[in-house]
Order: C-alpha cells, then structure tokens, then sequence
C-alpha cells in the first residue's frame, strides 16, 4: 500500500495493491502496521459507517469539536466521489486550506482525514456507496458544519448544478463564524 501526503501532509491519499486476474480482485483494505507508519500510530478506530448516496449529494462540511474529534478513513465501495478536507486547527499553517481527490470503487484510494478537519463529499455517479472508519464516536452536541460553498474557502467542487443538500448542511455555518480548533 502506498501512503502519499496531500498538499497539507496531514492529510494522506493511500493506495492499496491490488492484485486482479479474470476472477476478480484482492487487495488489503486495512493494514495497521502500514497505517501507523503513516500516521504516527496514534489512531486507534471505534465505528465503522456506511453511506450510500445518489448523484448530486453533497455532504459536508462536517467536523466533531474536542473532546470527542474525529480522525476518518474513507473509501467508496461503489461508484465515485470528490472527497475534500479543510483544515479547521486555528495553529497550523494551512488553516483554512483545503485538499482534495476523487476516491471510487475503480481506483480503490482511501483518505485519511485526521482530527481537526472538516471533511465532506460530492457524489459523481448515479449512487455512490462510502464506507469510513472513525477514531471517536458520533457526538451530536459536539458536531459542526461548514457551509461547503463558502467563498473564503473556494473549494473547487466538479459540480455543473447545484448539489443536493440535508437540511443541516443547507443551513451551515460561515467559514468566518465557525468554531474551530484552538
């Protein structure tokens, strides 16, 4: 499995081997030894999630405040999305930056998304099926959401229509209003 840093080096593109013949495909979806020496090795997951969602949705940008933070590993089983991560930890030097890949059932990359990022996706096919794992548990008092088309922010979404939202999405916070890591 190769483990690549993105443009803001916390934020880690893995692509897993995959070996295929006619059959079909193997590859290690997880490997803990490989992801600590990636990370750190100081992670440790809690919950695995599934989403399955329809063309045109787009969820985010969400993050859980400390101390219930969430690191996220995320993949797609089926189908594709743009998958995006901005730094919300006010002392790091690419605070308010962002960065961004496409993740599919093709290609089989994973994100490692770590605590103190706002993560979201855009999907890109007619359904797409995202599986993620995540370090803390879901704690709804602490969650917050930014507004994915914030202007400060700029992300670069493949979006020809507007995207479809949930209602918390739909009603995010600025990035300038945002609480973010101290």
């Amino acid at each position: 499995m190769n483990a690549t840093p993105l443009a803001i080096p916390d934020v880690i593109l893995f692509e897993p081997k995959v070996f295929g013949d006619a059959r079909g495909f193997f590859f290690e979806s997880f490997n803990k030894k490989l992801f600590d020496a990636a990370t750190g090795g100081q992670y440790e997951f809690v919950q695995d999630n599934h989403s399955r969602s329809t063309k045109g949705v787009l969820r985010g940008l969400h993050y859980q405040l400390p101390p219930h933070a969430q690191g996220k590993l995320v993949r797609v089983v089926q189908g594709a999305v743009f998958d995006v991560a901005v730094d919300v930890r006010r002392r790091s030097p690419t605070f308010g930056q962002w960065v961004g890949a496409e993740l599919s059932a093709e290609n089989h990359k994973q994100l490692w998304v770590p605590p103190g990022f706002a993560h979201g996706f855009v999907v890109l096919t007619d359904t797409a099926d995202f599986l993620y794992k995540t370090t803390n548990y879901y704690a709804p008092g602490h969650e917050r959401c930014i507004a994915w088309n914030d202007p400060q922010l700029a992300i670069e979404w493949p979006l020809s229509e507007p995207p479809s939202l949930s209602g918390k999405d739909a009603l995010a916070s600025a990035w300038a209003d945002a609480e973010v890591f101290e």
